[in-house]
């Protein structure tokens, strides 16, 4: 054990140009403040990950958890993921419905079943059993992110996430996302897709946002730790190599990723990404644009 760690947030990829975001900001650095007192008193990389991302689904700041987007069909569809880079073991969910917390039902998938990705009604089922909050309205507890009332044109993204290097030494990861607005009913994005939009091990934990399809066909998370592990890339070189390969297929968003060595690395190609880091040597960042 040392008296070392690392933590990064973030709030979605692609903000709107012009926007203030300082609410979002200020959220941000709250979330961060305490995190960061946990972990400098010893909490786990994987409860501290999970405890963020939780109050950020809670804000109904950004496209995600309480502040979804609901699907063309009407719908508030959610997908999730949690990873442990101790051990690898995952847990995600995907077109989740009626559960508040999908980052809280992905850690349920890790440590109760024998599985990593449970999606639709059999995931809202176990949550159930499981005795997870369920949305009795989702007309009324939903209140979708102030993203919704930008103009028409591309997709708009609001996925969050948390990576943290604890003292211990292990990294986790976490992500939790309503998709892009106007999804696609059934539409999975990279977030649940484990090695696409997150991934944890004992080099690197990494969190995507950002168009999804692209970060799946770039098999964005994972591929910054190979490139890390094979190419003896550093966390920057990898992060930023595999931001182009997105740029390269036509997608844009962003990550952000932190090392063993605590190194952090918040790169995007989308104009911005609400983005939040702390350490223990002192470093206290909040950024949007």
């Amino acid at each position: 054990m040392s008296a070392r760690w690392s933590i990064a947030l973030h709030g979605g990829a692609g903000p709107i140009a012009g926007r203030d975001y300082a609410r979002e900001e200020a959220h941000l650095a709250d979330t961060l403040k305490i995190a960061s007192d946990l972990l400098a008193r010893g909490a786990a990389a994987l409860d501290t990950a999970q405890w963020a991302v939780r109050q950020l689904e809670d804000a109904g700041l950004y496209l995600a958890g309480r502040g979804a987007q609901a699907n063309l069909d009407g719908a508030f569809e959610l997908d999730a993921a949690i990873m442990d880079g101790r051990t690898r073991k995952a847990g995600a969910v995907a077109a989740l419905q009626g559960i508040e917390s999908p980052i809280d039902a992905a850690r349920v998938v890790m440590d109760r079943t024998p599985n990593v990705l449970l999606v639709g009604d059999g995931a809202r089922r176990l949550m159930q059993r499981a005795g997870l909050a369920c949305v009795s309205d989702p007309a009324r507890y939903y209140t979708p992110a102030p993203e919704r009332t930008a103009q028409a044109g591309a997709p708009l993204m609001g996925t969050v996430g948390a990576v943290i290097c604890d003292v211990y030494g292990h990294l986790a990861a976490a992500t939790s996302t309503a998709g892009i607005t106007g999804k696609t009913p059934g539409r999975a994005g990279d977030t649940p897709v484990i090695g696409a939009g997150t991934w944890a091990d004992d080099r690197v934990a990494v969190s995507c946002t950002g168009l999804g399809e692209y970060f799946i066909r770039a098999n964005a998370a994972a591929t910054i730790s190979a490139r890390m592990r094979w190419a003896g890339e550093t966390l920057v070189q990898a992060a930023d190599a595999v931001l182009a390969d997105i740029a390269a297929l036509g997608g844009e968003g962003g990550l952000i990723a932190v090392a063993a060595d605590g190194t952090i690395a918040m790169p995007n190609n989308s104009g911005g990404m609400k983005r939040a880091c702390a350490t223990s040597e002192g470093r206290f960042d909040v950024a949007t644009f």
